[in-house]
């Protein structure tokens, strides 16, 4: 029998209810309104300050950033930000510091591995009687990937995002940096002398080239390149073949130039010019070239390095504790040259500490011109960042916080105390910050470094394996004494 008071409280409740699906979905529908307002993207990165490092070093207080599939999509004040976009992560920037990744220039990352093994040696004694003997016999694939995971560790916790390499087995390097997530130019490395991964000069040109083939446009981040060692190392048929390999297979080459006085010696009484006299009689600067050290060259060498758009990479600490010398840094950059700043190996330095090259290289020009106001804080800066990023080829891509520009940036916590009081940011990021301060790491529009903690990296593995390899070298260094 059909019921009809309960069929039409049932219909009642189900009226109710349809109504109240109807407001529900209409409440749900304007919210996705409101979102559908915000535009989606990867990472909203805010900060107190933001060191552009633009042509007009234009510093941004209380402002963000939007990073959406790699690139810096808007810089706006944090209110605007938040307002227009919705991120997958959110990272808050109350006493904090964004500034472009610094560029490592000069380095050779797997000599972590070597690092304080012959300390207080001159140059060529260094080279010759220790480093380049302990390479024959311990280098190998799996020295160079801990060594370079090591080094990889050690740059990302200081902020270092883009690092230029040269070194042996340049693959296990470009695989690691790649893992990493690191951006790096990967040098082949290129000498007439035996090497762990070639015969000689000839062999290793033939390496490089394949190496190059096997890397170039494979990972947005590695860039394969030429390490020709140094003029003492190569004649110059040798140096000035790899020069013409590089330019075939258009991408730079990066040298050892003009490091010591024994290299000016070594030269001139080999070819009777110094060695930037002579790399310019073979129109070896015919192409990108990234020169590390350059301490000891004259004015005319300047010039050449000026006209000829020679990138110099400046390594500080290196060069005062093999005794190098002082490079005229501000002379030539008063002449027109491009410097960029770089760590060197840790065999050599003995760490890859950027904050402490920024600080010693705007030290020692001070102190060797007698004159404070030479190289300032914020040229520093920019040796470390966009200049950087101009001696390698990359001025349009990194070094500089730009719109459309690609997302390898830094945040530093200015909340210790050794950051109290703060009135100069520039001159506090040169002349206090250290590699501790780095707190967050983004390269490529990706989060390297939260918080401090590694999220690229398996950094308990890597010391075991460091210390398993550095056991295995004492304990023959040992047995041989």
């Amino acid at each position: 029998m059909f019921d009809f008071k309960t069929t039409s409280k049932k219909m009642h409740i189900h009226s109710q209810n349809k109504l109240i699906l109807i407001v529900l979905l209409s409440i749900l529908s304007s919210c996705d309104q409101i979102k559908s307002d915000k535009m989606i993207v990867d990472i909203v990165l805010e900060a107190d300050h933001i060191l552009t490092m633009n042509n007009e070093n234009d510093i941004l207080t209380g402002s963000a950033i939007a990073i959406d599939d790699g690139i810096i999509v808007d810089i706006d004040t944090k209110e605007t930000i938040n307002k227009n976009y919705r991120a997958e992560i959110n990272i808050a920037g109350e006493q904090r510091i964004i500034m472009p990744g610094l560029i490592n220039g000069h380095s050779h990352a797997a000599m972590t591995l070597l690092r304080g093994i012959a300390d207080d040696k001159k140059l060529i004694d260094w080279l010759n009687n220790y480093i380049f003997p302990l390479e024959q016999r311990f280098v190998s694939e799996e020295f160079v990937r801990v060594g370079t995971e090591l080094a990889c560790w050690e740059m990302i916790r200081g902020g270092t995002t883009t690092f230029v390499d040269m070194y042996f087995y340049p693959d296990i390097i470009a695989e690691v940096a790649s893992r990493c997530g690191m951006r790096a130019l990967v040098s082949s490395t290129v000498s007439d002398n035996q090497t762990p991964n070639a015969k000689n000069a000839q062999d290793a040109l033939i390496n490089g080239e394949n190496f190059i083939n096997r890397w170039k446009e494979k990972n947005s981040l590695i860039t394969p390149i030429f390490g020709p060692h140094a003029i003492y190392s190569m004649n110059l048929e040798q140096l000035e073949q790899t020069r013409n390999l590089a330019n075939n297979l258009s991408v730079p080459v990066s040298i050892h130039l003009s490091e010591s006085q024994f290299e000016s010696e070594f030269s001139t009484q080999n070819y009777g010019m110094t060695s930037i006299e002579a790399l310019e009689s073979i129109n070896f600067f015919e192409g990108i070239t990234i020169a590390a050290h350059v301490v000891w060259p004259n004015d005319k060498e300047i010039e050449i390095l000026a006209k000829r758009n020679v990138g110099v990479v400046h390594n500080p600490t290196s060069n005062m504790k093999l005794s190098s010398g002082v490079a005229p840094i501000s002379k030539m950059i008063e002449a027109g040259v491009l410097v960029g700043l770089g760590t060197d190996g840790a065999a050599s330095n003995n760490d890859l500490d950027m904050w402490e090259e920024m600080r010693l290289a705007s030290l020692l020009q001070k102190v060797t011109s007698m004159d404070p106001e030479v190289l300032p804080a914020i040229e520093v800066l920019k040796m470390a960042t966009s200049n950087g990023a101009e001696i390698i080829g990359m001025k349009n891509e990194i070094g500089v916080i730009a719109l459309g520009m690609k997302a390898d940036i830094i945040q530093i916590a200015y909340d210790d105390v050794h950051h109290a009081p703060s009135y100069d940011i520039a001159s506090h990021l040169v002349y206090v910050t250290d590699e501790q301060d780095v707190i967050n790491v983004i390269i490529d529009g990706k989060l390297i470094m939260h918080q401090r903690e590694f999220l690229t990296l398996d950094t308990k593995k890597i010391k075991e394996d460091v210390t398993s390899i550095s056991n295995t070298i004492k304990e023959t260094m040992n047995s041989n004494q």
